[in-house]
């Protein structure tokens, strides 16, 4: 595993743009001026010293010198041995609702962006548990097994839209289902959770018979109900419409609390309406820290390689040879045209 130990330093290779910039600019200024003086061609055999590609590799060779050691002081570093770690926890799957009704908007900004600042919010909060996700609409899919790399489940995160689900629906019995299988094998010693987001329109299967699969096994299912009983039209991406059925009628998507409260029954959780607060996360929150943390075993990379000098000694190699490099043609040297096109010039 690779990683940079001084991560913050990697901010300062912004400036490298900056000095390119910076550098152009003033090269062409340059040239802008000596063309005040008179033809360049006619100027040049004036100026037998003076060399017009030296300045720029002794420029870029500074700059390429620059980055390194801002690399080197993030201080680059690779796994060298994998341990056991075990934590007190739980382990949790998300199952998230992607389908196209996740993209109304009587949750600002929409059903969906608001599941994933709740999500956002609960990963920030967990520590030593396990978190796994999975998305659905007409079918379901893993995104993210069962893992306690939050870093990359919150990177994911970012990309989760419907068009991730080709088939349109709201499979909730099957995302249901398949999340039971991600926990692996049937284990009552480690506390397992299923947190469903969802608008609560099943149409596809049995979400309360998977629910009540799962609170069997130990598995307990707290549900997040997305949006408004009244409903609100679902938006189409890219335009000022609304989905239409059939008909020509404008789609309607409601909030179907029934449905929700009676997955979370049948799965001996809780059910919560989202809102614009933060009553949701902070009631599931409230429900997982209720739970009996359980030991989790997790590997991590307990021991790193320092890398930085690599780094360090190309840059110092590059500045020897930037600062033995002159401006100007070396007289000794300037009947070997290194920098022209011509390799050799008579004297």
């Amino acid at each position: 595993m690779f990683r940079f130990a001084n991560p913050e330093y990697l901010y300062l290779l912004l400036i490298i743009p900056i000095l390119l910039g910076l550098f152009i600019w003033a090269n062409k200024k340059q040239q802008k001026n000596l063309k005040l003086f008179g033809n360049p061609k006619l100027l040049k055999p004036l100026m037998p010293n003076v060399s017009y590609v030296r300045p720029q590799i002794k420029f870029y060779l500074m700059l390429t010198a620059l980055t390194l050691i801002i690399f080197a002081l993030s201080q680059p570093q690779f796994g060298a041995k994998l341990s056991t770690v075990k934590k007190q926890g739980i382990e949790a799957m998300i199952v998230l609702d992607v389908s196209n009704s996740m993209l109304a908007q009587d949750v600002q900004p929409n059903r969906l962006e608001n599941s994933k600042m709740i999500l956002s919010k609960l990963i920030d909060n967990m520590s030593d548990d396990k978190i796994g996700l999975i998305v659905f609409a007409g079918d379901a899919f893993t995104q993210i097994p069962i893992t306690a790399d939050y870093i990359s489940a919150k990177m994911f995160l970012s990309s989760i839209s419907p068009n991730m689900v080709a088939r349109q629906g709201t499979a909730i019995g099957t995302a249901i289902d398949m999340a039971i299988h991600a926990f692996g094998e049937e284990n009552n010693k480690i506390a397992r959770t299923i947190i469903v987001i969802t608008d609560g329109e099943n149409h596809e299967d049995d979400a309360i018979g998977a629910a009540k699969l799962a609170h069997a096994r130990g598995i307990s299912i707290n549900v997040i109900g997305m949006g408004k009983s009244e409903g609100s039209p679902i938006p189409i991406p890219g335009t000022m419409s609304f989905r239409k059925d059939k008909e020509g009628n404008v789609v309607v998507s409601k909030l179907s609390e029934t449905m929700c409260r009676q997955i979370a029954e049948a799965g001996g959780g809780i059910y919560v309406r989202a809102d614009n607060s933060n009553v949701a996360w902070k009631a599931i929150e409230k429900e997982i820290n209720q739970m009996s943390k359980s030991d989790l075993e997790t590997k991590v990379y307990s021991e790193y390689d320092e890398r930085f000098f690599i780094f360090a000694w190309i840059a110092f190699f590059l500045l020897l040879i930037e600062f033995h490099l002159l401006n100007r043609k070396n007289k000794e040297l300037n009947k070997y045209n290194f920098f022209d096109k011509e390799i050799f010039k008579k004297k």
